[in-house]
């Protein structure tokens, strides 16, 4: 599907100097935010399927490498994503070899989710796989302005993550 037919990315070309965009519009930064955000999220999602993988299994992955075996709920709030659906990408991970679901020793009513050798393989992949998406995504750009978006993104994150009302429920916070 091009962007040109995709309803959320429709106006894509309409982002940059377009001249059939009103100029207010063109300058907006929420918008310019929005639009880059639906194109690096269609590159990453169409990137990773084109891998058999999903970004729920990225952010799995990447989360046990970094912070080591963990329970579904620590997994859940560090990786942002709801304790009902992790549940099915921890099976999809464990179907494919990717991790394993073992007994809490601490506490047996819970499960601790371990990556497995084969994991690690697949995350390294994985991550030269995103390397070259974001490469793609970030081409006009120097390395250091890369490194200076990556900034100004983060703080901007940041500052309304801390505005941000508690989420109760299911929603990790």
């Amino acid at each position: 599907m091009s962007s040109r037919t995709d309803p959320r990315t429709a106006d894509m070309a309409d982002a940059g100097h377009d001249q059939a965009t009103p100029a207010r519009l063109r300058s907006l930064p929420s918008r310019l935010l929005s639009l880059t955000a639906l194109h690096a999220d269609r590159l990453v999602s169409e990137g990773l399927a084109g891998a058999d993988a999903r970004k729920w299994h990225y952010a799995v992955l990447v989360t046990l490498r970094e912070f080591g075996p963990a329970s579904q709920a620590v997994l859940s709030r560090r990786t942002g994503i709801y304790r009902s659906d992790l549940v099915a990408v921890i099976n999809e991970l464990a179907d494919r070899g990717l991790v394993e679901r073992a007994p809490d020793p601490a506490d047996r009513r819970r499960n601790v989710i371990t990556m497995t050798s084969q994991g690690r393989r697949r995350l390294g992949r994985l991550d030269e796989l995103l390397a070259t998406i974001q490469d793609d995504l970030l081409a006009p750009l120097t390395q250091p302005e890369r490194d200076q978006l990556t900034r100004l993104l983060t703080r901007l994150l940041d500052h309304h993550a801390q505005a941000a009302p508690q989420r109760t429920g299911d929603q990790p916070s």
